[in-house]
């Protein structure tokens, strides 16, 4: 159960996680888009403004230089104009011709900007000036020429501004509350995301509960009839009365195949009992150096079979207090996996590591083909198996680096991969040393100081 939860836990995490992510893009791209049609809609309205103001006033000063005599008011001329609208005409000597002030605060900025002024006649642009106080001011600007020639005026030339540095304040603080908008909205959609996607898990966690209760109880009730089937098997080959190679080896196969399914039924009544938290630790204080040594013992004639040496180094006295009949089924796992993936004539090495105090590593390293990168986040997983096709030659099912990973699990240790195609591979396994009745804790371990492999 903790083994599903565990998964669908994750599943549903990494599901809220996926679609919040897809949430916060389109809220960027919303956010993006609107500020910049509201910037689009405010300078476009406002650049139209000040052309129509720029060609009213020109028309202005070109009826004053064709009529010198008349001295008419501001106001009623640039009756258009409002106390953030401005314009200056200037001669073609620079001279000051006519003008409607722009606010004192901004006009020493507006007069460099006039000064240094080299934009094509009709363009509209945006002109920023930082304040002392952090502030900016933005204009919009735009400059047409005086058409006409009158007792020898030329080169006349009208500035069109505005400050528009509220329109724009405005246009931020309206992103930042579409923004803030935006976030409790992505919030409230995260959680009810989270909601829904519990919910969709629910008849697939369901689904994953029917296949392991199969998996656990035809696990059960298939050891019997397969003992019987291996009792009957070697009955069988001790009959005298059987003569016949044929039968002989047909016997042998039957054999053969009745314990590869016992081993498989056996990994996988592990894998059913670690799911229901049935496994449990009996913990006792063995030698770890010597339960290695026994294990590789038994392993001989295996890695003879192959030709493979297989060695044992630096084995010192190590006590530890842990479940040694799982310690000593973790070492086979691995022992035998290193075998099977090694070819022939090569080594594997059991090893016990230097480890900090209160721990314990050992290392199982073959000379073997080796796992790719993107297969070794992966070897754990059940029923997985990087070469299908050796795998089924060597009896392997899949299951037991599963079950080697969740025997270091009970014991909170750790089990990682060093590996590289074709130059071999090792397993390193990381233990505490002493299992109490609150937990783990340090137990002293001899002075000396095994190197590392």
């Amino acid at each position: 159960m903790a083994i599903s939860e565990n998964l669908f836990g994750r599943s549903r995490q990494r599901l809220t996680m996926l679609y919040s992510l897809v949430m916060i893009v389109f809220l960027a791209v919303i956010l993006f888009v609107m500020h910049r049609s509201m910037e689009w809609s405010i300078t476009s309205e406002q650049a139209r403004e000040l052309l129509d103001t720029a060609e009213n006033v020109s028309d202005a000063q070109n009826y004053l230089n064709q009529h010198p005599e008349l001295v008419i008011d501001d106001s009623v001329v640039y009756k258009n104009t409002n106390d953030r609208l401005f314009f200056y005409v200037f001669d073609g000597e620079g001279r000051l011709l006519n003008f409607s002030r722009a606010s004192f605060r901004i006009e020493p900025f507006i007069l460099d900007v006039m000064q240094d002024w080299n934009l094509p006649e009709g363009e509209v642009s945006v002109f920023t000036k930082s304040g002392e106080n952090g502030h900016k001011s933005k204009i919009m600007m735009t400059a047409r020429e005086v058409t006409g020639t009158w007792n020898g005026a030329t080169g006349q030339r009208v500035y069109v501004g505005k400050d528009v540095t509220a329109m724009y304040n405005g246009m931020e603080k309206s992103t930042y509350a579409l923004a803030i908008v935006g976030v409790l909205a992505l919030l409230i959609a995260a959680g009810v995301g989270h909601i829904l996607s519990g919910r969709a898990m629910v008849p697939l966690k369901a689904a994953y509960e029917k296949q392991r209760q199969f998996a656990a109880d035809a696990s059960h009730e298939l050891r019997t009839p397969l003992a019987v089937v291996m009792a009957s098997a070697e009955l069988l080959q001790n009959d005298p009365s059987i003569q016949s190679p044929f039968l002989k080896q047909v016997l042998e196969d039957v054999r053969d195949e009745v314990k590869k399914m016992t081993k498989l039924v056996s990994d996988l009544l592990v894998v059913a009992r670690s799911d229901n938290k049935a496994l449990k630790l009996k913990p006792q204080k063995f030698d770890l150096a010597g339960l290695i040594e026994q294990t590789s013992r038994l392993m001989q004639p295996l890695a003879d079979q192959k030709h493979i040496t297989l060695n044992t180094y630096n084995l010192e006295k190590t006590e530890i207090q842990a479940d040694e009949q799982k310690i000593r089924q973790l070492i086979l796992i691995l022992v035998d996996n290193a075998v099977k993936y090694t070819p022939e004539e090569g080594s594997v090495t059991v090893s016990l590591l230097k480890a900090e105090k209160g721990r314990v590593k050992f290392a199982v390293a073959d000379t073997g083909i080796g796992i790719a990168p993107e297969d070794q986040e992966r070897v754990f997983d059940r029923f997985y198996r990087v070469d299908k096709a050796r795998s089924r030659e060597m009896g392997g099912n899949g299951l037991g680096l599963a079950i080697a990973q969740e025997i270091v699990n009970l014991h909170k240790g750790h089990i990682r991969i060093e590996s590289a195609l074709g130059k071999g591979t090792t397993f390193i396994v990381e233990l505490r040393t002493r299992l109490t009745s609150k937990g783990w804790a340090g137990l002293t371990r001899q002075e000396e100081k095994p190197a590392e492999v």
